[in-house]
């Protein structure tokens, strides 16, 4: 796992990072990848959920995940289970636009390590991604 510094309580340095967007839709991900622009992560994209497996198989060098739940071929609870099997220590971030409390725990309890709800602010998004990635490094 890549270190990560802070360089202060409200900027985060992401540089070497590996960021999967599991996200179906092109207009979120590009709204997500504007997001994390300013943050040097590299981002990549899976449009559905078996893509995120085989993605998360064939490279190493993915830090942390950003799994939507509803996705085409493999929704992202599936697609969580299946990559935590190979790679336990994966952080993976559920994203969805269900923002209930209930929605949170069954997140966590199919395997997701933390969770963020639609719309997405940068200012959490960033520092979901900045303290998953130090927790595990």
């Amino acid at each position: 796992m890549k270190s990560l510094v802070e360089k202060n309580t409200e900027t985060y340095d992401l540089t070497g990072i590996t960021i999967l967007v599991a996200e179906d839709e092109q207009y979120n991900f590009i709204y997500l990848r504007e997001l994390l622009s300013d943050y040097k992560a590299n981002i990549i994209r899976a449009a559905n959920g078996l893509h995120a497996i085989k993605l998360c198989e064939e490279n190493q060098d993915i830090d942390v995940v950003l799994m939507d739940i509803r996705m085409p071929v493999m929704d992202g609870y599936e697609s969580t289970k299946k990559i935590k099997e190979f790679r336990p220590e994966l952080p993976i971030i559920a994203q969805t636009a269900f923002a209930m409390e209930s929605d949170r725990k069954r997140a966590l309890v199919e395997g997701c390590d933390d969770y963020i709800s639609k719309p997405i602010r940068k200012n959490i998004l960033v520092k979901k991604i900045y303290n998953i990635v130090n927790r595990n490094s």
